[in-house]
């Protein structure tokens, strides 16, 4: 409710009971107010869904950056670019589905985000959007996104809007029962991330190496490892109040666990960059190692060192050596598929 409302509701005649009270602030209100509540709404309904959070979804490109080496015509923009179009759509779909997921868990935990330093401020755990609301536009987003990808045209719609729907049940079940549960809260994060993969590659219809949904699998893990971390670090013995999760992790062992899973999405990585099948033949994809090296090392250090890694996707967005390293690796991987095309 707009301020002036508040106002002229304290103002209203005392004899006046609550209904006819708030009947005449709803007469009393202008457009201009009326449309200033709508654009506010909207605002607490955006931030809700964490646009910055949809960079997770851009995973679906990876498919059809890793085919341009034997599904690309370069020149011939009408073989690409349709390819370029399903996959942009995908993105979108999955950015709209994750969207629901962090309206639902927002409304599930607003309790306990209320006693989070940085989490209080969500729109929901401030009071500034209701459960109900929060609640109703989850509804409405997880349903288009789910009836786009069972709507989009062609022989592998179904899979598509299959997976999307897997996603929307794992996280259902993440946010109701598998956060509860020590180790799987960490892993399930995997299980999302593939899924991201696999829809990617289902958009434009080409397979995926094994090692590549390992490796995805692994990254995530790695950040989310890191991100209960610096959880544990910043919440100290309030930890558990805010997450009960916490509670069964400690620092060091989560830095044993680090360690394993760092050093195994290395070994993934350079796995398969000598055996994918749909990568060149002289293995020069192997020049895209040492910023996958540099990128696990840089996030460690920002970790470690500068107290980051709460919101992964603000370390990645922020950081400009990070930001650097990121785009070289992509630009030496297309070189590398461009130039070596089989």
């Amino acid at each position: 409710m707009s301020e002036e409302r508040r106002e002229l509701k304290a103002e209203a005649s005392p004899g006046l009971r609550s209904g006819e009270i708030d009947r005449a602030a709803d007469e009393s209100a202008t457009p201009a107010t009326q449309s200033q509540d709508i654009a506010s709404h909207l605002g607490y309904v955006l931030r809700s869904m964490r646009p910055r959070q949809w960079t997770k979804s851009l995973i679906v490109f990876m498919a059809l950056l890793f085919s341009i080496n034997d599904r690309w015509e370069i020149s011939e923009p009408s073989e690409w670019a349709p390819l370029l179009g399903w996959t942009a759509l995908t993105f979108v779909l999955f950015s709209v589905v994750s969207s629901a997921d962090y309206l639902l868990n927002d409304v599930i935990d607003r309790e306990s985000d209320r006693k989070h330093p940085e989490k209080r401020r969500r729109p929901i755990a401030a009071g500034q959007l209701s459960v109900r609301a929060a609640l109703i536009w989850a509804g409405v987003l997880a349903a288009l996104a789910l009836g786009g990808g069972f709507a989009l045209a062609g022989p592998l719609t179904w899979k598509i809007g299959a997976t999307l729907s897997a996603y929307v049940v794992l996280m259902v079940a993440y946010t109701f029962v598998l956060k509860h549960i020590v180790l799987m809260d960490m892993m399930v994060i995997g299980a999302g991330f593939i899924l991201r993969a696999m829809t990617g590659a289902l958009a434009v219809d080409v397979p995926i190496s094994p090692w590549l949904y390992v490796v995805t699998a692994l990254g995530a893990l790695f950040l989310v490892i890191n991100k209960r971390r610096a959880e544990l670090t910043l919440l100290e013995s309030s930890a558990a109040e805010h997450r009960p999760i916490l509670q069964e992790y400690s620092v060091p062992l989560l830095d044993q666990i680090g360690a394993l899973v760092t050093a195994s999405t290395l070994i993934a990585y350079g796995l398969y960059t000598f055996t994918a099948e749909n990568l060149p033949e002289n293995n020069a994809m192997m020049l895209t190692i040492p910023f996958v090296l540099y990128g696990i090392l840089r996030y460690l250090y920002l970790v470690h060192t500068q107290e980051q890694g709460g919101s992964p996707e603000e370390v990645l967005l922020r950081d400009r050596p990070l930001m650097i390293n990121i785009l070289l690796w992509l630009a030496t991987a297309a070189t590398v598929l461009v130039l070596f095309r089989d």
